[in-house]
């Protein structure tokens, strides 16, 4: 009779439908030397609690001491380092000579020839991307000639 309800209590631990008191009865069986032979692998199962009972932390965690002068040069090292970047950055800036060459044409013909240049380029590839646009409508025409 036991041994029939050890094994339903197995099969209840197996679905995650047993109590803690039913848990601890498999625990306290499996514990006992007189397990049935075709139980015997569920032995490891659950004697890893008698084993972990026994387990203990037996080495020594070091305190280490606070070293606060360490923290503190090294602030004080970081703060220097910060100044003297922003103090040689400000320093390049200023010192730059200025360009004032922003592309501006001060004769009118040639600025004018110019921006013909300009405009004749976009319209270049304005036009090559409209000629592309003949293939999609043809595309189109053909989809709808397939699929109606």
């Amino acid at each position: 009779m036991a041994l029939d309800k050890i094994e339903l209590l197995l099969e209840k631990y197996f679905e995650a439908e047993t109590s803690i008191a039913e848990e601890k009865e498999l625990k306290n069986y499996f514990a006992s030397p007189d397990v049935a032979q075709h139980l015997e692998h569920y032995k490891p199962l659950f004697g890893y609690a008698v084993q972990a009972k026994q387990e203990q932390f037996t080495a020594a965690i070091p305190l280490q001491s606070k070293k606060r002068t360490n923290v503190f040069w090294l602030s004080i090292a970081a703060s220097v380092a910060v100044l003297l970047g922003v103090s040689l950055f400000t320093f390049n800036q200023y010192n730059q000579p200025k360009s004032q060459d922003l592309g501006t044409i001060d004769d009118p013909e040639v600025a004018f020839r110019e921006t013909q240049k300009a405009l004749a380029m976009i319209s270049e590839h304005v036009n090559k991307g409209i000629g592309s646009m003949k293939y999609l409508k043809e595309y189109e025409q053909s989809k709808d000639k397939i699929f109606k």
